[in-house]
Order: structure tokens, then C-alpha cells, then sequence
């Protein structure tokens, strides 16, 4: 009897916004400033923690995001959003991409919303 070969699962690959609004900014800003930094330290703890068990997944730990500039048909612009960061992971489905974010410090510990996946399609051959 022949054995069969395992088969590989092909991975896909989602990225990750972390979101945060201003009221949530506005609540995190009324903490003291000892509170604060006890949640900074124990938030980045956190991070770390998840992404050392996330870590096979994690394709680019990405970082925060700066000021945006809006480019359209009539020019350039600033303005505003709710994206405060980025990560790239891979995963066997989208499910299971967002499992890997179900209780992130991002919303647990600091003043973020939530984090929004996408998968990152394939360009499309010619």
C-alpha cells in the first residue's frame, strides 16, 4: 500500500487594522497619569505575550500608523481615520486569522475599538 503524501495546507495572508475612535482616545486620556502608564507597561507586556504565541503566524509585526494624507483627482489632503496600526499574518482561513486577535491587548488593555482583517488577495494574472 502506497502512503499517501501529507497534504500542505496553502496559507492565505490578511491584514490586520487595529482601530481606535476619539472617544475611546478621549476616555484613555482622563486616567490618571500613574493608571496610564501601568496599562502602557502592562498593554506592551501583552503585545509581546501575544505575538510570541502568534508568532508562526505573523508575517510582518507591522507598527503604529502616522498622520494621513488623502491623494484624489482633485489634489492632495490631510485627514483623519481610525487606523492606529498594522499587522501582517497568514492563516488557513479567515476564522482563523481572527481567532488570532479574539482578546489582543489592542481592545483589551489600551483605549482601541477593535481590529478589522482582510485577506490580501492575489493580483489577478493577465
Amino acid at each position: 500500500m502506497k502512503k499517501k503524501k501529507p497534504t500542505k495546507i496553502k496559507l492565505k495572508t490578511f491584514l490586520a487594522i487595529y482601530l481606535g475612535s476619539d472617544a475611546g482616545m478621549k476616555k484613555w486620556n482622563k486616567l490618571s497619569a500613574d493608571h496610564r502608564k501601568q496599562r502602557e507597561i502592562s498593554g506592551i507586556q501583552g503585545w509581546m505575550d501575544w505575538a510570541k504565541k502568534a508568532e508562526k503566524s505573523i508575517v510582518d509585526m507591522g507598527g503604529p500608523l502616522g498622520a494621513t494624507k488623502r491623494v484624489d483627482r482633485r489634489g492632495i489632503a490631510s485627514t483623519r481615520n481610525q487606523m492606529g496600526a498594522y499587522t501582517i499574518v497568514q492563516a488557513s482561513s479567515h476564522a482563523v486569522a481572527a481567532k488570532l486577535f479574539k482578546h489582543h491587548p489592542h481592545f483589551m488593555v489600551f483605549p482601541g475599538d477593535s481590529v478589522e482583517l482582510m485577506e490580501i488577495l492575489p493580483l489577478p494574472e493577465m
